[in-house]
């Protein structure tokens, strides 16, 4: 989906409604820039550009961004980073490059298998009832040390997630369960090693079909 443009003089928000996840971080911190019950629901003249930014930097799914006038950039963490939402998607924070695209620093990966926007999350597993821990005690793959580097994300045809490059992997509360530099995650639902993918996808036949990389 086609990001949407909101301008001020100092700032411009953009906005995927595809990957919004209705966190309403941005309601909640900046109500008078982000109303949705307003008419554009982003009015970016209503604060300055540095709180706008700030409260961007906290929407979990990427969905929104922006860029500033100055030419300034939002910087990704130093540690690439999953944390996995009871019930909800995978959030990954860092230098993420998802299937080709220019890098970015938060996005929100579909784990139950029903976003109509794979491989990110649209908000469906609210429709769809999805049902599983924040705080897995999964069988992890092997430990690694190294950090720093940006992160590839794809998707294995009709199976799970793929993630390359250094990555911390953590419970919705922050508790870390690993560290590594190549993951296979869940994205059908179905895996009984959440977040990684234990082959469960043949079983139920999900089916999402992409080139592979």
């Amino acid at each position: 989906m086609k990001r949407k443009d909101y301008f001020s003089k100092d700032i411009t928000v953009t906005f995927d409604l595809g990957r919004c996840i209705h966190s309403r971080n941005c309601f909640l911190q900046l109500p008078e820039v982000f109303d949705p019950s307003k008419r554009p629901w982003v009015q970016a003249d209503n604060a300055a550009a540095d709180d706008i930014a700030a409260t961007i930097r906290a929407c979990p799914s990427g969905a929104l961004a922006f860029k500033r006038a100055d030419g300034s950039a939002e910087k990704p963490p130093k540690i690439n980073r999953l944390a996995i939402w009871e019930n909800g998607p995978l959030i990954v924070a860092g230098e993420i490059s998802v299937e080709g695209a220019d890098p970015e620093t938060r996005v929100a990966m579909c784990r139950c298998g029903a976003s109509k926007n794979k491989p990110y999350c649209d908000g469906s597993h609210v429709e769809a009832g999805f049902k599983t821990t924040g705080e897995p005690t999964p069988k992890s793959p092997p430990t690694n040390d190294d950090q720093g580097g940006g992160a590839l994300v794809s998707r294995v045809p009709d199976g799970p997630l793929k993630v390359e490059g250094n990555l911390e992997i953590c419970t919705g509360t922050g508790k870390q369960i690993a560290k590594t530099s190549k993951a296979f995650l869940c994205r059908c639902g179905a895996s009984k090693n959440k977040p990684f993918c234990d082959g469960s996808h043949k079983e139920i036949g999900f089916q999402d079909s992409v080139k592979p990389n």
